[in-house]
């Protein structure tokens, strides 16, 4: 059974940056995809960035150029540094994983972010 836990959240002021990190666990497993998603209050969970083994990364438009996700396969874990963050960005930031040979999404428990204006 694949694990996904997620750290680094909390309250930080607009303009602020945080650094999330997840870390995968569990059974052998091969990464195919590692990213991060959000949602918002009342919103639908939303792409935020994604990082493929092929060794693209993929962002949502509205953050390109202050987002920047890392993922690490010999350690299982990726990263997002989040700059200049504003208030729209506040939500539950959810870990994703794709592994190779596997159809399932494997998802994180959530990490709360809250910017304050």
């Amino acid at each position: 059974q694949v694990q996904l836990v997620e750290s680094g959240g909390g309250l930080v002021q607009a303009w602020g940056s945080l650094r999330l990190s997840c870390a995968a666990s569990g059974s052998r497993f091969t990464i195919a995809t590692m990213g991060w998603y959000r949602q918002a209050p009342g919103k639908q969970r939303e792409l935020v960035a994604v990082d493929t083994n092929s060794g693209s990364t993929n962002y949502a438009d509205s953050v390109k150029g202050r987002f920047t996700i890392s993922k690490y396969n010999d350690k299982n874990t990726v990263y997002l540094q989040m700059n200049s963050l504003k208030p729209e960005e506040t939500g539950v930031y959810y870990c994703n994983m794709r592994i190779s040979g596997s159809p399932n999404d494997y998802w994180g428990q959530g990490t709360q972010v809250t910017v304050s204006s």
